[in-house]
């Protein structure tokens, strides 16, 4: 069939609307859980978002009105009150509920605030400064019950004793020292010395007499608080962020938990999790994880546990890592149950994944992989590339993609049917950064890459991967070995595609030139020259032997695959076009710039029909699903959106809202023909047309007692009939020809409402500076016709009186 006669068989697209975003929600900071376990509260900036576990939705986000970054927070044990402070030092209460701040108060704290912390009965807060000093602060009376100093340092760390009998608080500052504090005298009675570097955590035992201390110097100390002496110092060779007691009367028998007294967990800057027991300081469970554990001397690396809290209300531990990632354990068995990424840093690509395109996989700023299940926010870290990846493809079927990284390597993953993505193969020989690659259409039997070494490799994927029973047997990912390799172009080759019947390949490259290769054997078939700057993108068409090229250029290119000859050159872009993708079936294409901008273009007409500002920054990734009724984008402002095609749901909103329209405007002539006035007024400025409402005053006017109908109907008009009227009037007034409808309308609004009655109107203001210069007019031109007429009268009457006397003068 023609190209024409397929047009003819569906709508084009002319809108997408963003359905979801994916947001960056946490920067780092303290993660808080409420008690049910069902939302999560996490500091992002000047915002606090609120996370429902379960879906990953942004239920709330509270934000600073002095734009300052939140430096720390806390929720009150019995999820009542929250508090933020900010680098303004300022302090603020919220209904995070309803999203309202309450009351906001000065920090009296010279210097931001590092940490603070509710007591067991929500009703005192300790906040702690880069200051040195302490505050203690009485939530129901609102005001500073204690200030204490002594500290050295910025104080990172305050905590109630449980037993708010006793009124102690524990503080650690930069010290190392643990201090205790007397509240009923507010003095330090003890001070806990032991730890070499920074104190980061303090557990209290169930007895309460028995504290557990965890530092960076690699160690943690089980201490005695009846004495105020240490009773153990356990070794645990990382720089330990938190240690968390496993609860009492639970069954941890599945993390080597023997013996009954005290067991604890540890996080770090290994990345693991351990469990150890206090009496002998054997570490008796270490969990198993999908990475090597961080070994090297370097204390920050990106696996590295930030924080560790347990939640009671789901039973599990969560934990936070120094890439922003956000995981929920099993407290029995610490096995994964959800993980959240908080922080995505620079999108580079992204693609629909799994049969019903369910999930997504991003490639961000990192070696690391994030597949995120759409329908629960749950994402999958894929380890396995050593350096940043760069670009990702995904074979048909949508369970098998493959990766390109910095590290000149390829990967192959596949995705199970229980969601889990592994690592199945992987193909080194590129000699410098693989920075794009494409899979094969038809069937998952082989994948091309390009790099900055300027050669193309086609690798073949070998039989035992795509068998789904053969892959499950595989234990360890695959080495491939290019097939064919060519040398492509002269600088480095920014794209690369496969045509949909899988034998011909199509470059792009920094040289300006886009080039179609043979697959079979990578020779090369032809060269399309036109592009000023580089290639950023190069796509096949599904339907047409017509390749689409995008180029730093600011245009777009479609090109005929017979004769290599330029067909359209489309420009709009005021920016490098970095990515294209055909929608609806081939007749349009979707690009997107480093502007930020995505644009929705039709072949047929060359017209650009949509402009969608969705990112802030550069798009990198673009990709439709299967359906082709939505689209990814992920960009450099850390956003990945999705967009919905939306023309069909539009068009209906429209035809609705226009018989809606004819219904009105029917209505409208009957109520008029049955001179049922009032009606027609209200219809007509429910409509939003001036000019019908005009023709309805008109009709009125010349109605007998035209003015007293009018004032009528205007009076009984509601209070937002008459702003609408009164903002359409001053249209009116500008008209010397709809100046006297306009006029009887304001002097019926002046005639039966009060100064200040009226000054209550919205618009008022404006509306009285634009009507007085044309009424002022208006009046100038009545007087000059005024003087007119009279002297046309005088004149007439000296022309009866001349001629009364011309007619004397004969009969004389």
């Amino acid at each position: 069939p023609s190209l024409s006669c397929r047009r003819a068989c569906f709508h084009f697209s002319f809108s997408y609307a963003v359905s979801r975003r994916i947001e960056p929600f946490y920067k780092g900071g303290r993660v808080q859980v409420n008690q049910d376990g069902k939302l999560m509260f996490c500091p992002c900036g000047i915002k606090l978002n609120v996370i429902d576990i379960e879906t990953g939705a942004l239920l709330h986000s509270l934000e600073q009105d002095d734009q300052e970054d939140i430096t720390s927070f806390a929720l009150s044990p019995d999820d009542e009150i929250l508090v933020t402070g900010s680098r303004a030092l300022l302090l603020k209460q919220w209904d995070w509920r309803e999203n309202k701040c309450l009351r906001t108060w000065k920090a009296v704290h010279v210097a931001p605030i590092a940490t603070m912390a509710f007591d067991s009965t929500s009703t005192l807060l300790a906040t702690g400064g880069c200051d040195s000093t302490i505050k203690i602060w009485d939530m129901i009376k609102q005001y500073c019950t204690h200030n204490l100093k002594g500290s050295s340092g910025v104080v990172h760390l305050v905590e109630f004793h449980p037993d708010i009998s006793r009124l102690q608080l524990f503080s650690s500052s930069m010290d190392y020292k643990i201090r205790i504090w007397d509240l009923n005298s507010s003095k330090c009675v003890a001070v806990l010395s032991g730890h070499f570097s920074a104190v980061t955590s303090l557990a209290f035992a169930a007895d309460k007499d028995t504290l557990i201390s965890s530092g960076r110097d690699k160690i943690c100390m089980v201490w005695n608080l009846k004495t105020g002496e240490s009773k153990r110092t356990i070794p645990v060779y990382e720089s330990v962020e938190a240690a968390v007691l496993l609860p009492e009367n639970r069954d941890f028998s599945q993390l080597g938990v023997k013996n009954q007294g005290l067991h604890f967990l540890t996080a770090g800057s290994k990345g693991v999790l351990k469990i150890w027991e206090a009496a002998t300081a054997a570490c008796v469970f270490t969990q198993a994880v999908p990475f090597e554990p961080v070994e090297s001397k370097e204390e920050a690396s990106e696996r590295s546990l930030t924080h560790c809290m347990f939640v009671p209300g789901r039973n599990q531990f969560v934990t936070v890592s120094m890439e922003h990632n956000i995981v929920l354990y099993d407290a029995q068995t610490l096995q994964l149950r959800k993980q959240f990424a908080g922080y995505n840093d620079e999108v580079l690509d992204v693609k629909f994944l799994g049969p019903g395109d369910s999930h997504i996989v991003v490639a961000t700023n990192s070696p690391q992989l994030k597949v995120f299940e759409l329908a629960t926010s749950h994402c999958q870290i894929l380890y396995g590339h050593t350096e940043t990846v760069l670009a990702l493809d995904v074979f048909r079927k949508g369970l098998m993609f493959v990766s390109c990284a910095k590290d000149k390597s390829l990967r192959v993953w596949r995705m199970s049917k229980d969601g889990k993505v592994t690592c199945v193969a992987q193909g080194l020989g590129h000699a410098h950064v693989v920075g794009t690659v494409s899979c094969s259409r038809l069937k998952e039997s082989f994948v091309v890459t390009s790099s900055q070494d300027c050669t193309v490799k086609i690798w073949n994927i070998p039989e035992s991967l795509t068998s789904k029973a053969k892959a499950a047997l595989i234990s360890s990912p695959e080495n491939l070995h290019a097939q064919v390799t060519e040398r492509g172009h002269d600088k480095d080759i920014n794209s690369v595609t496969v045509s949909p019947n899988d034998k011909l390949i199509a470059t792009g490259s920094q040289d300006r030139l886009a080039k179609l290769w043979s697959r079979s054997d990578c020779s090369l078939l032809g060269v399309f020259s036109g592009h000023k700057r580089g290639i950023w993108c190069v796509q096949f068409s599904p339907v047409d032997q017509i390749l689409a090229t995008s180029s730093a250029d600011g245009t777009l290119k479609l090109w005929g695959l017979q004769d290599f000859s330029c067909l359209k050159t489309f420009e709009g872009h005021d920016a490098s076009v970095l990515k294209i993708i055909f929608v609806s079936r081939g007749t349009q294409v979707l690009s997107t710039g480093s502007d930020g901008l995505l644009k929705l273009w039709t072949i047929k007409t060359n017209e650009c029909v949509k402009t969608l500002d969705g990112h802030e920054d550069k798009i990198w990734g673009l990709h439709s699903n299967k359906q082709d009724d939505m689209v990814v984008t992920g960009s450099s402002d850390s956003c990945i959106t999705l967009w919905k095609d939306v023309t069909e749901i539009e068009q209906q909103e429209a035809q609705a809202k226009q018989e809606e329209q004819i219904m009105k405007e029917q209505e409208l002539s009957n109520l008029l023909h049955e001179k049922r006035y009032l009606k027609a007024l209200g219809l007509a400025i429910s409509l939003d047309r001036p000019h019908t409402v005009l023709m309805v005053v008109k009709a009125i006017l010349k109605e007998i007692d035209g003015r007293k109908h009018l004032e009528e109907n205007i009076v009984r008009l509601r209070k937002d009939q008459k702003e609408a009227i009164l903002a359409f009037l001053v249209t009116w007034n500008t008209n010397s020809r709809n100046c006297h409808e306009a006029q009887a309308v304001i002097e019926t609004l002046l005639k039966h409402e009060s100064p200040d009655c009226l000054l209550q109107y919205s618009g008022i203001k404006t509306a009285l500076e634009s009507l007085l210069p044309y009424t002022e007019r208006h009046f100038q031109r009545l007087s000059r016709l005024l003087e007119a007429s009279m002297f046309i009268d005088f004149m007439w009457q000296n022309m009866k009186l001349a001629d009364v006397s011309q007619q004397e003068d004969m009969t004389l």
